[in-house]
């Protein structure tokens, strides 16, 4: 089980860089590893955090929710 305060950390930090990698660069982990935390973290709330596309990433309305209220 990853931990659930990093998994809220990798997503404060996807949603302000608006990128996996831009994310992946400012908690020095490798880009696998912010999305293993947000998969996990998104399992665990059972609804999708981010719409994802080979080009754009974008939060969605879950979880702008979620990240207003942690």
């Amino acid at each position: 089980m990853l931990d659930r305060l990093t998994g809220l950390e990798v997503l404060s930090k996807v949603a302000g860089s608006g990128s996996l990698s831009g994310a992946a660069r400012l908690l020095g982990m490798s880009p696998t590893m912010v999305t293993k935390h947000l998969a996990a973290l998104e399992a665990r709330l059972g609804t999708k955090l981010f719409h994802r596309t080979t080009r754009r990433l974008t939060i969605t309305e879950a979880g702008r929710r979620y990240l207003d209220l942690a």
